[in-house]
């Protein structure tokens, strides 16, 4: 795949001063593979009806199924990443189990990404 030249610079040249101090504020390995694992487990469609169902209101994973039109199964296994992730948390009453978002940073992340898609 030969690169386009609308996409590189058409004489290589190194701005020193710019790569040494974007550089110094790089983010360390272990924080940007922990940041692409959050943006990985919000990639999938389910996961993103389910984080969206949570946004408005705290559901069981009955109504989590139901909602987002598939098996209480696969909306247990999509939590589960989901908790890995703290994206969600759950209370347990009784014997059922309801889920809400772990925190407002998730609902600004969804709402930034949402806004962005709607430019």
């Amino acid at each position: 795949m030969n690169p386009s030249f609308d996409d590189i610079c058409q004489v290589r040249c190194i701005h020193t001063e710019k790569v040494s101090k974007v550089r110094q504020h790089m983010l360390q390995d272990d924080i940007i593979n922990s940041l692409a694992e959050l943006f990985k487990s919000m990639g999938d469609p389910t996961r993103l009806r389910i984080l969206h169902a949570l946004r408005q209101q705290e559901l069981c994973v009955c109504d989590l199924s139901v909602v987002v039109n598939s098996s209480e199964s696969a909306v247990s296994h999509q939590l589960r990443l989901l908790r890995t992730q703290k994206l969600v948390k759950f209370r347990r009453e009784g014997k059922v189990l309801y889920y809400s978002l772990d925190d407002h940073h998730i609902e600004m992340l969804f709402h930034q990404g949402l806004e962005h898609v709607n430019e």
